[in-house]
């Protein structure tokens, strides 16, 4: 018996701890696993695909689907609404296919109340130091001084919510902490919940010893 129901999996950290190289490490590892595809409201740009980059809607397209229950979270971002649709990731999982997202500590909380919260599997990523932290979004070289101050500022935001979610790993070793994800989700895909079909069998099981 090897049919099971997929994960929501929330993976958040601050901005340079790693986030997305791990997210992109996990579905090399597993092809199973997708990227949820997110709502918004803001325009599409150049290149980007409709229900493949993003699902774009009107604002009050938007609204009227938070408004009927159909977003698992959603938020307001610089006067753009973001947010994830429930249809997709519920078919996704039923499926057996395990659905990524990477949002920030409201979102998770968000999710982990919603309709789907008991197939949420959240991993937080802490850096091994702030300065470290710093470092990091310096050597990108993409950003202003002030504008680091404001993402290292947003980055204490992000930490301090450590405390709400399932794991939190120190990533001080790319491979390790890759490792470690490998192992919280390899386990996590066993918990009860996850598998539709031990209920059937232990019903199987029952009828064969009651007919002996």
């Amino acid at each position: 018996m090897d049919d099971r129901r997929g994960l929501l999996i929330i993976l958040s950290s601050p901005s340079g701890a790693g986030k997305s190289t791990l997210a992109r490490r996990l579905r090399d590892w597993d092809h199973d696993i997708v990227f949820s595809v997110s709502a918004t409201t803001r325009a599409p740009r150049a290149g980007e695909v409709d229900g493949q980059d993003y699902h774009f809607l009107t604002e009050a397209g938007f609204k009227a689907e938070v408004a009927r229950g159909a977003m698992l979270e959603h938020a307001h971002v610089f006067g753009n609404f973001y947010g994830s649709p429930e249809g997709p990731v519920r078919a996704a999982i039923e499926a057996g296919r395990d659905v990524l997202f990477d949002i920030d500590w409201q979102g998770a909380q968000q999710i982990r109340n919603s309709s789907l919260g008991q197939h949420t599997l959240s991993i937080f990523l802490l850096p091994p130091s702030i300065a470290e932290l710093h470092r990091r979004l310096v050597s990108r070289g993409q950003d202003a001084e002030d504008t680091i101050a404001r993402r290292m500022q947003k980055s204490w935001d992000e930490i301090s919510h450590w405390d709400g979610y399932d794991f939190v790993l120190v990533n001080d070793d790319l491979d390790a902490t890759e490792e470690k994800l490998k192992t919280i989700l390899t386990a996590t895909r066993l918990r009860r919940s996850q598998q539709p079909g031990l209920t059937a069998h232990v019903r199987a099981l029952q009828a064969e010893f009651e007919g002996q």
